[in-house]
């Protein structure tokens, strides 16, 4: 603290008089006085820090400066501390809008008006005396959580958001600040300041002015058998950094402090009920008035402009992807591109995969050049070793040694950041990422068909089976697209792509072994998730492969949550012919109220998934959840299966809604000798209660197990009759 050094010795002394009195009248945690008395000016500020929060230090030395005359020092520090509050806030605007502006090729910034109104809301409490507020965003992996927390960085920066309510915010990244290892939160601080010497003291002293952003909770382990007790609670004190982490979201440390988080869906569920959150809100990206926006600013022929976006939302996998902004820039400027060489657009936007070959190809192949140098062929090998590396450790920042390790030479990393493929990460200017995690996901899989993919320097990197496991289990929530990209890039389009950039016929070592990975999930112990699996056979596109592998599959739990997913699951199932055990979830999808030409389309797909029971003869068990029937929906199902040679045995309706008559339902349950009849959550009224008591107690109905929620659920409506 540069005051205490504007004391002379006299003054120095009599301070620290007056301040351990000052702590004993404030009941604060006592410091002895043989410290007090001995310590230097450096000292005296360590052991206040130590012994006191950082607002009680900061308020405890007011008091006493004030208290031996010198109004002056308190006078300047005051002014002190806004003049470095304002040196943080230009110093984040300049760095973020850089960032953002290598990132985009227009602002986004006023993109996300909307949520920086809803953030503002639930950070600034209505009533004064509210706890300080603890805000959880969630949303799928990609979905541009980050770029609205940099965005809201910069609108507050600017003044534009909660004005005179944070004199400071600090981003810290999970996927960053975790190869840190061990650190303090004074260092973390440290490492946000625009020079070697932060005002800890100055930061520290109202930390209800302080908001603290912890961004991609799922890049982390925690620990949840942590005490409270073993938590940190001093602001120096270094710790492994997902306990300093844990201490600030438990509010161990700083309590004063609000906290702005984000995570996955899957990571939210896992620590809703261990972190004491104010308020949750989904993220869900780009409006279509966004996307729209954003092809307009981005090209310059109005014309054009229009042609693109109307292509975009024709196409529901296109429009899907548009929704994260990365994504979203990405798409535009690679249809620019194509459109203004003269191509068509649709086979770029084939499949997912189809869209990054072109745009990552773009990035290395100049314009009005047909094919790539030696040099482009060598730095994008040297970003799949890169890349996978990471994939199987877990890491997405790197270390320039890391980048030489994996082939990547110093000299060329000013064109990885030049073309945008990499850029720096937050943490070191030295430490780089790839722009968007999904295009580290592509290059680890375009790694597999590498005819050096066997020579990888780093132990780490196993085979790709183990790889997919991980995918299709969800062992790592953050992947976004790898599955899709390895089973897409076999696709022969594809294909030849790939031998056309690199020169070199590929290795074919890939497919015949994902060919003997489908003899793995014959064992029905073997759990993945159905529509991961469904959307890399989707994008493999390959005709004698996806019937090999949906005829691997005689149990499948399909769960359509939108469209796409019916497109997706609709194309799998009608390949498959050796199914026993469906489970079906639509949601409210196929309930809601949207255009007619869009239902149509949903209740065609709708159509193609219940033809399943037409190629399917031996499905004995049929599973419904989660699902809202009107009555055009239900017929369908109905008619498949009534004139379907399938005999079902067991039949599940968990939290089922029925907007319609049951009567077709009744019907299916009177047309089958059920062994098993499950009906938790759905609700029954009096009515359906009698009808499907006369259904089971006819002679020839001989249902074995009975769930116990129905009888529940028909003795709790008789009770209210």
């Amino acid at each position: 603290m540069w005051y205490w050094k504007e004391l002379n010795k006299v003054e120095f002394m009599k301070f620290k008089e007056l301040l351990i009195l000052e702590i004993l009248q404030m009941g604060l945690k006592q410091i002895s006085w043989t410290e007090v008395k001995n310590a230097s000016r450096e000292d005296l500020a360590i052991l206040l820090v130590k012994y006191c929060e950082g607002k009680q230090a900061w308020d405890t030395t007011f008091k006493v400066l004030q208290k031996i005359s010198r109004h002056d020092l308190t006078e300047r520090a005051t002014g002190e501390i806004a003049a470095h509050a304002n040196i943080y806030r230009a110093h984040l605007k300049k760095k973020l809008t850089r960032d953002c502006s290598r990132k985009f090729s227009i602002s986004i910034q006023n993109f996300f008006q909307d949520e920086y109104d809803h953030l503002e809301n639930l950070l600034i409490p209505k009533v004064t005396e509210e706890k300080p507020q603890l805000v959880f965003l969630k949303g799928i992996a990609g979905i541009g959580k980050t770029i609205l927390l940099k965005n809201l960085m910069i609108v507050w920066s600017e003044g534009l958001v909660f004005q005179n309510k944070f004199s400071y915010i600090f981003y810290f990244c999970c996927q960053d600040v975790k190869q840190l290892k061990t650190t303090s939160l004074t260092e973390l601080i440290s490492r946000e300041w625009p020079s070697s010497s932060a005002p800890i003291e100055e930061i520290l002293s109202q930390p209800e002015k302080l908001l603290f952003i912890i961004d991609s909770l799922e890049g982390m382990e925690w620990d949840f058998t942590k005490q409270e007790s073993e938590l940190c609670d001093n602001c120096l004190e270094k710790q492994p950094v997902n306990v300093l982490l844990s201490s600030l979201l438990k509010k161990k440390i700083l309590p004063e402090s609000s906290l702005l988080i984000s995570a996955t869906f899957e990571t939210f569920e896992e620590l809703k009920d261990w972190i004491e959150y104010t308020n949750v809100r989904t993220i869900t990206g780009f409006k279509e008035s966004n996307i729209k926006m954003y092809f307009h600013s981005l090209f310059q022929d109005r014309n054009r402009a229009l042609e693109a976006f109307s292509f975009v939302r024709e196409n529901e996998q296109l429009f899907t992807l548009c929704q994260a902004p990365v994504i979203c820039c990405m798409v535009a400027t690679c249809l620019k591109n194509e459109i203004e060489k003269g191509k068509d657009p649709v086979s770029i936007c084939r499949r997912t995969t189809s869209l990054y070959t072109t745009h990552i190809f773009n990035l290395f192949i100049p314009p009005n050049v047909q094919y790539p140098s030696k040099k482009s062929q060598d730095q994008l090998q040297g970003l799949c070793f890169l890349a996978v590396e990471g994939m199987w450790t877990d890491i997405s920042v790197f270390s320039e040694e890391t980048l030489r390790r994996n082939g990547i030479l110093d000299s060329d990393i000013p064109t990885l950041l030049d073309i945008g493929i990499l850029e720096q990460s937050r943490e070191s200017q030295n430490s780089y990422i790839f722009f968007h995690p999904s295009v580290q996901e592509f290059c680890a899989a375009m790694f597999y068909l590498l005819q050096t993919h066997m020579n990888h320097p780093s132990p780490d990197v196993l085979h790709v089976e183990k790889l997919l496991f991980s995918f299709l289990k969800e062992v790592n929530t953050q992947w976004i697209f790898l599955g899709r990209f390895i089973f897409g890039l076999l696709n022969e389009l594809e294909h030849e792509k790939l031998e056309a950039f690199f020169g070199y016929q590929l290795s074919q070592q890939l497919k015949q072994e994902l060919f003997e990975w489908l003899e793995l999930l014959l064992d029905p112990e073997v759990k993945v998730n159905t529509m991961k699996f469904f959307y890399c056979l989707f994008e493999m596109e390959e005709e004698v492969f996806v019937q090999s592998a949906m005829n691997c599959r005689e149990e499948i739990d399909v769960v359509a949550k939108d469209y796409y997913d019916f497109i997706v699951a609709a194309y799998c199932l009608n390949h498959g012919s050796a199914l026993r055990d469906l489970s079906i979830s639509t949601q409210n999808v196929l309930n809601e109220k949207l255009n007619q030409r869009y239902m149509e389309n949903l209740l065609m797909l709708w159509h193609n998934i219940c033809s399943v029971f037409a190629r399917n003869k031996d499905i004995h068990i049929l599973q419904m959840k989660d699902t809202i029937f009107n009555e055009p929906v239900f017929q369908i199902l109905y008619n498949y299966l009534k004139n379907s040679s399938c005999i079902l045995e067991v039949l599940v309706a968990n939290d089922v809604s029925f907007l319609c008559d049951k009567y077709l339902f009744f019907d299916l349950i009177q047309s089958y000798n059920l062994e098993l009849l499950d009906l938790s959550g759905t609700f029954l009224s009096h009515s359906d209660v009698v009808i499907l008591c006369n259904i089971l107690n006819k002679a020839e109905y001989k249902i074995q197990e009975l769930d116990d929620l129905l009888r529940f659920n028909a003795k709790s409506d008789m009770s209210q009759k």
